[in-house]
């Protein structure tokens, strides 16, 4: 849809096309914000603004490097942008490139593939285990069994969590039990 409203960008009119209301109120539902005065408000639209214009200037610059460029950015050209250029990165969860639904289902069917379970009570599986048994993992990480090589059997419990119980003596006779009273 054409935009009506045409600017001349040479020309600064000192107000802002988002509406400040709006804009001082999702400030307010930041709770890490108490106060914001009139001109923050002002210089956050304006910033706004700017990234807006710089995004759809990216998105511009997609349509025109096709070889049928069209007149309207749409939605896959945003997409493109953001992950093509790394100032835009950070918005690669919000705005991702669109997929068919057969290519999410094949990508999903060779994730199952791959992910066949072949563990055991948790046991790393033989496809993800190095040497005697321990677990390789980027960055030399371990995991909770490859300290005890890979098997259970060289644990002590069955039940890798430990639990730790408290008997509170409700008398508070703790010279009882042979416990020394400490003060400070």
């Amino acid at each position: 849809m054409p935009s009506n409203t045409q600017t001349d960008e040479s020309e600064a009119s000192g107000q802002s096309v988002l509406p400040l209301a709006r804009i001082k109120k999702i400030i307010q539902l930041d709770e890490d914000i108490a106060q914001c005065s009139h001109n923050a408000t002002f210089l956050i639209a304006i910033a706004t603004e700017l990234f807006i214009q710089y995004l759809a200037e990216q998105g511009y610059n997609v349509v025109k490097s096709e070889r049928k460029p069209r007149k309207m950015i749409q939605y896959k050209d945003l997409a493109t942008a953001v992950s093509r250029i790394d100032n835009l990165e950070f918005l690669a969860d919000v705005i991702p490139k669109t997929t068919t639904y057969r290519q999410y289902k094949e990508k999903r069917a060779r994730e199952g593939a791959q992910d066949v379970p072949k563990t055991e009570m948790g046991q790393p599986s033989n496809a993800a285990t190095g040497q005697n048994g321990v677990a390789r993992l980027p960055g030399g990480q371990t995991t909770l069994f490859a300290a005890t090589n890979g098997s259970r059997a060289n644990m002590v419990t069955e039940n890798p969590i430990p639990t730790v119980s408290m008997m509170i003596d409700p008398t508070g006779n703790e010279a009882a039990n042979g416990d020394v009273e400490m003060t400070g």
